[in-house]
């Protein structure tokens, strides 16, 4: 259905996208016909479709034609809407859904990542890419996280924060940490990433586990001590001399891939 009009009431759900965050509002947005194809496999259910007329053909030739309203419109058009010049030309809106529940994630995930105060969105989206990418099971955010379902963590994580479980633990800045037990009692080794010096090697800290849960801070000041004294282990990546950290996605990725190789390990 072709609108002209920019002030055109069905597209509100994707109005101003440079200025509101409509995660606020209860939607998820997705830019990009990956991301969208993304969304449409997911749990999220699609409100509309938004596009330009060959972009909405390509789209529905590779990936079929979603169950929700499709809307055609011109470059120009969307830009007005969306509040810039939206060069991919498409971009789609989807309720939020109930998150699964922690008791369900520990049933049958084996690699678990838990975030502790990552507020920055990109990281946020970085780390879930990484993680699809790596095999991890679920993402499980403590106090202080970013919402996943931000825009800009959707764009960020290639769509992946659609697709792999996450849930949120419950309790505040010092409290929450108790309900890492219930990890703890599904047989989850807990370990903290930390640049102290003295803790383990990280491969030595995954040697050997079965389930595992990697806990990764907020970008500069890490874990607080409440988290880490909550974990069975406390590991550090090794680094060059004269270097101290990394970017917590980037840190993220890389226990994930020590955490792969542990696996390939237990399996030879």
């Amino acid at each position: 259905m072709l609108i002209t009009d920019p002030a055109d009431p069905r597209l509100d759900d994707i109005r101003n996208l440079n200025k509101s965050d409509k995660s606020g509002e209860g939607l998820v947005i997705a830019e990009g016909p990956l991301v969208v194809s993304r969304l449409a496999e997911s749990r999220f259910p699609m409100r509309c479709l938004v596009g330009f007329p060959k972009k909405l053909e390509a789209y529905i030739s590779e990936y079929g034609e979603p169950e929700c309203p499709i809307y055609e419109v011109s470059r120009e058009t969307l830009a007005e809407v969306a509040g810039f010049d939206m060069h991919r030309g498409l971009v789609a809106a989807a309720d939020r859904a109930a998150e699964p529940r922690v008791g369900e994630i520990l049933e049958s995930a084996k690699t678990i990542a838990v975030l502790e105060g990552v507020g920055d969105h990109e990281n946020i989206g970085a780390i879930f890419r990484h993680a699809a990418g790596m095999g991890v099971d679920a993402v499980l955010l403590g106090s202080g996280a970013a919402d996943p379902l931000y825009r800009r963590s959707v764009r960020v994580s290639m769509g992946h924060v659609l697709r792999l479980p996450f849930a949120h633990l419950e309790g505040g800045f010092t409290t929450w940490q108790r309900s890492l037990q219930a990890l703890a009692d599904a047989s989850f080794t807990l370990i903290s990433l930390t640049p102290n010096p003295q803790a383990v090697h990280l491969a030595e800290a995954m040697r050997g586990v079965d389930k595992v849960a990697m806990l990764v801070g907020a970008e500069g000041p890490g874990l607080t001590e409440h988290a880490m004294r909550a974990t069975d282990v406390r590991a550090r990546i090794p680094m060059a001399p004269g270097t101290d950290s990394l970017n917590v996605a980037t840190a993220a990725a890389i226990a994930f891939y020590e955490r792969q190789r542990s696996l390939s390990d237990l399996n030879v």
